[in-house]
């Protein structure tokens, strides 16, 4: 459940972070929509702040989610089942008083 919650967040700010990267303005103008047509709003240099601490901020949550999703897929804190957790029992020795005697081979003499 945990799992499913926090993948669902991860894609979301995946969605978001690739969003805000294209919204950019780039160095030859590429997608960037901060150009002239965005008078009055917010100036080219607030608008690259803004966006630049958005990508800085989810970002940061996406690596978060990752080792957040890493660390409860590793399997180390998942809760254990009674089963793992019972003492393995070893098959009891038999007394030595109770262990039949082998009977050794008998001796044969060597002929010459």
């Amino acid at each position: 459940m945990l799992i499913t919650i926090i993948l669902i967040i991860h894609l979301m700010i995946a969605i978001a972070l690739v969003g805000v990267i294209l919204i950019q303005k780039s160095e030859g103008g590429g997608l960037g929509m901060g150009g002239g047509g965005m008078s009055g709003f917010m100036t080219g240099r607030s608008t690259a702040n803004l966006l630049t601490r958005t990508t800085a901020i989810l970002a940061t949550a996406f690596i978060v989610t990752s080792l957040g999703l890493a660390w409860l897929a590793s399997g180390d804190h998942r809760p254990r089942s009674i089963i793992d957790d019972a003492p393995i029992q070893t098959p009891a020795k038999a007394p030595e008083s109770q262990v039949p005697a082998v009977p050794a081979a008998p001796s044969v003499p060597l002929a010459k």
